[in-house]
């Protein structure tokens, strides 16, 4: 299979690290001419930026951009610097999460409840607005959401974090529909991955792998390519799916095996 994305220009939030910076390497490798990367802070994706050159990555194919997710003069600005900078924006990869608020919902703290679902659910939203408004409304495109297996079924103590999975797996089913036939829009929904939003969970790295019937915890790159295939042309018949990359979790405990 071709899985290509050449001459295609692509958006990824929270692009300095983990799956963010494992895509932006693989859409370059896959043909893209040019690769926005944002995050919160200039240094941090100055540092991806370099990182990528280092890896091979031509330094006129990378844009670095300091954006807030969850801000939506942010997400226009730094998609209208890509259109700029690049004369298109034909990918958009939603990656940037947070997961503050640990603890039981009967509990938790609603400050950093709101905050999770800030930036989990209605900042993805700000940016598929600001994409579909300076360029993809116009030409078509792809959208890709980094959603989670949390928001498939419940576990103890994530339940703000689940929610906002799992509305954001709705929202790329209702996207989906809102957009076609011009715009698909498609999600992942990644297991354990050895990023640093899964400090917690790595704790008991071999605890963690136990859990996943393949027997590994994900890398970075296991979601990053799923990404780039739903991003790419070689899915043009798919949207609105939501694809589990998770060592097996979801499909075996459907199927009844633990």
């Amino acid at each position: 299979m071709d899985v290509s994305v050449e001459g295609k220009i692509a958006v990824v939030t929270g692009g300095s690290r983990g799956i963010g910076l494992a895509t932006a390497f693989e859409l370059a490798r896959s043909g893209a001419t040019g690769v926005a990367i944002t995050s919160r802070k200039q240094e941090n994706i100055e540092a991806a930026r370099a990182e990528l050159i280092d890896a091979g990555v031509g330094s006129d194919r990378i844009l670095a951009l300091a954006a807030r997710a969850d801000d939506e003069e942010a997400a226009n600005q730094a998609v209208a610097a890509t259109v700029e900078a690049f004369g298109a924006c034909d990918i958009l990869v939603n990656n940037a999460g947070t997961n503050p608020a640990a603890g039981n919902l009967m509990e938790v703290d609603l400050g950093a409840l709101d905050k999770t679902w800030q930036v989990n659910m209605r900042a993805p939203l700000l940016w598929v607005r600001a994409t579909f408004n300076a360029w993809m409304g116009a030409n078509g495109g792809s959208v890709v959401n980094v959603a989670s297996v949390a928001g498939l079924r419940p576990s103890p103590l994530m339940g703000a974090y689940n929610i906002s999975k799992a509305g954001l797996i709705h929202m790329t089913r209702q996207l989906a529909h809102e957009l076609a036939p011009d715009i698909r829009v498609n999600a992942v929904a990644p297991g354990v991955v050895k990023t640093r939003l899964a400090g917690a969970l790595l704790a008991d790295e071999g605890a963690a792998a136990r859990m996943h019937p393949l027997g590994r915890v994900g890398e970075p790159e296991d979601v990053a390519r799923l990404i780039v295939f739903l991003a790419s042309d070689a899915s043009s018949w798919m949207t609105g799916a939501i694809v589990p990359v998770d060592g097996g979790v979801v499909g075996a405990s459907s199927s009844g095996i633990s």
